[in-house]
């Protein structure tokens, strides 16, 4: 989930677009008159990605023996386009979206089911398929996605005497604390007030039991009071209430922050630091007998309902091929994501090791609509709305808690 000059797996902000929502299911089934037959066998692509991606799009238009257009649209104005688009008949044959966006687009109607085609998620990581699903239909795949883990610097930890990175809340706190120095966090995470705050307190809320359907659990709690702890400690700066997740990376290459949490779409940047001597671990969960939970980001591909059946038909071959094990592993490599087919995830580990931690998390990582559903941004809202006011110190966590669980 990268922020939205950078992004991989960052849910845009669509709140502000839920309400205009409803016109798609009455207009999405138009589509553009294909003028000559040139235009019937092209396919139009549109995403947030940038050009490093159209080779992948190459191949699976050279293997399908179709032409392809290719649009690339910032990223925070990808939703908008798509409303603009369904209004005006010209949604585009294949379309890309941030997978938390994908349910509230198929609940509008705009999206066809991939099962249409003969596509399924049959081998892929079963959130991989469920981020990808409304109302038991399959309407998006994400060839790979991405999660969180802990970037640490060896060479910090090294002169701190700690040969092993924690593995339990507790650990975590301590090893803060210990590198924590004049000039220097032990500790770093973007608690910003957007849907990326969200995505980065998620890891400690869901391992340790908490769930977006009732925030004001004592699980949840536990959590934001741990994130609380790291703050009054001195570990973690006062300002990750404003950080992106650029920020916080920013202050690891400087040398301000022993350990961040991030994902592994930073990593291309991180080796262009050759002095900079890093590794990775999965995010600690309070007790030992935890399974770590993370939520999945990435983007899944979708077939617009254009009202061309022909071209539809050929977009859901695209898609399909978009999902298959040689285009996963080439859009791993190109975005530093992970594979969505287990196998695939396992073999591009082991090319990496600082890759390893990030495909461990995917294998058990949820997809932030699986529970809510369309009203996940809602519950969102709420966690990093708390999150606020808890750090800024308005009330305790369980406070903060329940009075956004109102909102």
């Amino acid at each position: 989930m990268k922020t939205a000059q950078k992004r991989l797996g960052k849910a845009p902000n669509v709140a502000v677009a839920a309400a205009a929502l409803l016109p798609l299911s009455l207009t999405a089934c138009g589509g553009a008159d294909p003028a000559d037959a040139e235009a019937k066998n092209t396919l139009t692509i549109q995403d947030y990605y940038d050009e490093a991606h159209d080779p992948i799009y190459q191949a699976c238009a050279k293997s399908l023996g179709v032409d392809i257009e290719i649009n690339h649209v910032p990223g925070p104005g990808l939703i908008p386009k798509v409303l603009q688009q369904s209004a005006s008949r010209t949604l585009p044959d294949v379309l890309m979206l941030d997978n938390p966006d994908g349910q509230q687009i198929a609940a509008s109607g705009a999206l066809s089911p991939l099962t249409d085609y003969g596509v399924s998620g049959e081998g892929l990581v079963p959130s991989v398929v469920k981020a990808g699903t409304y109302e038991g239909k399959l309407y998006g795949l994400a060839p790979a996605v991405n999660t969180l883990a802990i970037f640490y610097n060896k060479d910090i930890f090294e002169a701190a005497g700690i040969t092993a990175p924690p593995k339990t809340w507790d650990e975590l706190r301590s090893t803060a604390k210990k590198l924590t120095q004049q000039g220097r966090y032990g500790f770093a995470m973007s608690n910003i007030n957007t849907y990326e705050g969200t995505w980065q307190f998620l890891p400690f809320m869901w391992s340790n039991g908490g769930s977006e359907e009732d925030i004001t659990t004592p699980e949840t709690a536990q959590a934001l009071q741990f994130v609380v702890d790291l703050q009054n400690d001195g570990s973690m700066s006062k300002s990750s209430v404003i950080w992106s997740q650029s920020d916080v990376i920013d202050q690891f290459i400087a040398g301000k922050a022993a350990m961040v949490v991030n994902g592994p779409w930073q990593i291309p940047s991180l080796k262009e630091h050759k002095d900079l001597n890093w590794a990775t671990f999965t995010i600690p969960t309070r007790l030992a007998s935890q399974t770590p939970v993370a939520p999945l980001g990435g983007e899944i591909f979708t077939v617009p309902r254009t009202g061309d059946k022909a071209r539809m038909a050929k977009a859901g071959q695209f898609v399909k091929c978009l999902a298959s094990s040689a285009s996963q592993l080439q859009s791993a490599q190109i975005r530093q994501n992970i594979p969505a087919n287990p196998d695939d995830a396992e073999k591009f580990g082991e090319s990496d090791q600082t890759i390893m931690p990030f495909v461990t998390a995917v294998r058990n990582a949820r997809a932030r609509t699986g529970i809510l559903g369309p009203n996940w941004p809602k519950a969102a809202t709420k966690i990093y709305n708390a999150v606020q006011i808890a750090l800024t110190g308005l009330a305790t966590p369980a406070e903060a808690l329940r009075q956004t669980q109102g909102e």
